[in-house]
């Protein structure tokens, strides 16, 4: 983010240097007027170069102000050309389950589903999981505004394919579909989903997003490109700063991932002081997609991680590793892009910073236990990867006062939740052992339940 100071609230706009004078909100096509000051997303031919700030008393002196600051700030190179039409015919597309967790809040979930449904992707359906709803509200809405069906039985898998059952295989119109998973936890709602997916890619956004038009025709293109592709991520823009705790979040760089594509494996080692534990650095779970069966193979997303959980997070960076520690690659596409509400208040912005460093804690814990030969890599990583952790802590939390205080505290907030992350990773396993002894029958119960296996029944 380019120029400007202080917290105040900024509206963010989406411009395209090849459409002069051409301003739209953000995550879909809307126009728009502003003028005075504003953040605005910047592309070149679709292509996100990065986000300018500027103003102007009119927007057509805001959109030439806008373009001045990119040039000025951004190299625009030939890889910068644009998405070159990147449409997939309707054959070549390989199918894509959306899975879209929420709870108790319907009115960001419409917004989500609607900018979902304009997507320029031919092959694609959506699944909503509602984690422990407090009512029937988000399946009210579902089944009354997008025709959604509620799925029956047990779990579907993919064999040989997705099914063609009236789903994506018939016609270019998208279904959603409703699923309820009544334990807490985000990855449990995403395995839920996972179980339930069609598609041979399986992409996963949150309730609180908005997704660009060509948020899974970009998300597809590292997928078709090289098969030892297991993971793709995209970029995560701010889809509103209204209020003084959106803003510094966002000066506090929490979903910033840059806007040059890149490529991670094992193969071709990062210089990162910590690779590949540096998860963090891959992608946000609010963007991301995996070969489904891959995902799958893993056993999906560990349950004892994510939000709504002990660990408060840490499902995605996790899954990112497995990826890579299982020898396959994991790309970084920004021109899929996903903008994101940031939360409003200071103190549910509290509560996300130290959620985030918590997540990372709790991740690298958990990697441990999932790919225990990892163990040597990590110990010889770790002095260099603290010292380097401190460092980029402290740059981020700039000065204890003045402009810098928000970044400040959260940058102390997420370093705090970093320490408790392993600790809470432990109590979050404890408790999903003794959900797994609730909700999965023993041997002994199935033997009084079937008499047959007492050899009963004479």
């Amino acid at each position: 983010m380019t120029g400007g100071s202080g917290a105040a609230p900024l509206p963010v706009v989406d411009i395209d240097l090849a459409e002069p004078g051409a301003f739209r909100r953000p995550g879909g096509g809307v126009r728009t007027r502003p003028s005075g000051r504003a953040l605005g997303l910047v592309r070149y031919n679709g292509r996100p170069l990065g986000m300018a700030e500027a103003s102007g008393r009119g927007p057509e002196e805001l959109w030439r102000a806008l373009a001045a600051a990119a040039l000025r700030e951004f190299t625009v190179t030939d890889e910068d050309i644009g998405l070159g039409e990147p449409h997939l015919t309707f054959v070549e597309a390989p199918v894509i389950s959306v899975i879209v967790a929420t709870r108790n809040r319907t009115g960001m979930l419409r917004d989500c589903l609607d900018s979902l449904l304009a997507l320029t992707y031919p092959r694609f359906e959506v699944i909503v999981v509602d984690n422990a709803p407090a009512d029937t509200s988000t399946e009210e809405l579902v089944r009354r505004e997008y025709g959604g069906t509620r799925d029956g039985g047990g779990p579907r898998r993919n064999r040989g394919g997705p099914r063609d059952d009236g789903g994506p295989l018939r016609n270019h119109r998208p279904t959603v579909r409703y699923l309820r998973e009544p334990v807490p936890g985000l990855a449990r709602a995403h395995n839920r989903g996972l179980a339930a997916a069609r598609g041979d890619i399986t992409a996963f956004t949150d309730d609180d997003t908005l997704v660009d038009p060509l948020w899974l025709t970009a998300l597809a293109a590292p997928f078709l490109a090289d098969p030892r592709t297991g993971c793709v991520t995209g970029l995560i823009v701010p889809a509103e700063l209204d209020t003084e705790a959106q803003v510094a979040l966002e000066r506090h760089g929490a979903f910033a991932k840059g806007y040059a594509p890149r490529t991670w494996s094992l193969r071709a080692p990062s210089a990162d002081p910590l690779f590949p534990f540096t998860a963090g650095r891959f992608g946000s779970g609010a963007n991301m997609a995996f070969r489904t069966e891959l995902l799958r193979g893993l056993g999906g997303f560990d349950p004892a991680t994510g939000v709504g959980t002990p660990a408060h997070g840490g499902d995605d960076l996790l899954s990112f590793f497995r990826v890579l520690a299982r020898g396959r690659s994991l790309a970084y596409e920004p021109a899929a892009i996903v903008w994101h509400r940031h939360r409003r208040t200071p103190e549910a912005l509290d509560a996300q910073a130290f959620g985030y460093g918590a997540g990372f804690g709790a991740y690298l814990a958990a990697a441990i236990v999932h790919e225990p030969r990892m163990l040597p890599a990590l110990l010889r990583r770790l002095p260099g990867g603290v010292r380097y952790a401190i460092a980029r802590n402290r740059e981020r939390a700039g000065p204890a006062t003045g402009r810098g205080a928000a970044p400040s505290r959260l940058a102390r907030l997420e370093l705090r939740g970093m320490l408790y992350g392993p600790y809470g990773y432990l109590r979050s396993r404890r408790i999903e052992r003794r959900i797994r002894r609730r909700t999965e029958p023993r041997h002994g119960d199935l033997a009084r339940r079937d008499p047959r296996r007492r050899g009963g029944d004479r």
